[in-house]
């Protein structure tokens, strides 16, 4: 028992579900991760291509199964006409407006973008565009009601 008693102990309940802006928040924070992965990977010269788990009906015998397959990520950046590159945070499909009006960040070159790309996360973790996020999720619901 002496072991246990060096430890803090607590009566906790694990949450069964997430809150809905706990939600958004790591399907952003995910996505700018697969981001960061790219950028990376462009910087080093070889190809990202994260694989994914997708169920194929078998022609011949007519059986379910499951094969994996490449993901495809598609850049949040472009270059500009400027020749400056620009990156723009996405939910989804729909770009997230950073301030009003604003929905890009222009960098001098990739050389910025995996930094930009973790600041960008952490904010997004510590809550700072939580109301963005909110107005596009909504946007993005209102879309499939009829």
């Amino acid at each position: 028992m002496t072991t246990l008693a060096q430890l803090k102990l607590v009566s906790a309940k694990r949450p069964t579900q997430l809150s809905p802006i706990a939600q958004r928040r790591n399907k952003v924070v995910k996505r700018i991760a697969e981001q960061i992965n790219l950028a990376k990977a462009l910087a080093d010269g070889r190809t990202y291509a994260p694989t994914r788990m997708r169920s194929v009906k078998d022609d011949e015998t007519g059986e379910t199964k499951t094969v994996e397959t490449a993901k495809r990520v598609k850049a949040w950046w472009w270059n500009a006409d400027n020749g400056k590159l620009v990156l723009s945070l996405r939910y989804g499909a729909k770009v997230i407006d950073l301030a009003k009006g604003k929905s890009a960040i222009e960098l001098a070159s990739t050389d910025e973008l995996v930094p930009t790309l973790t600041l960008l996360r952490d904010a997004v973790m510590n809550g700072e565009l939580d109301t963005q996020i909110e107005t596009v999720s909504a946007a993005t619901k209102a879309g499939f009601k009829k």
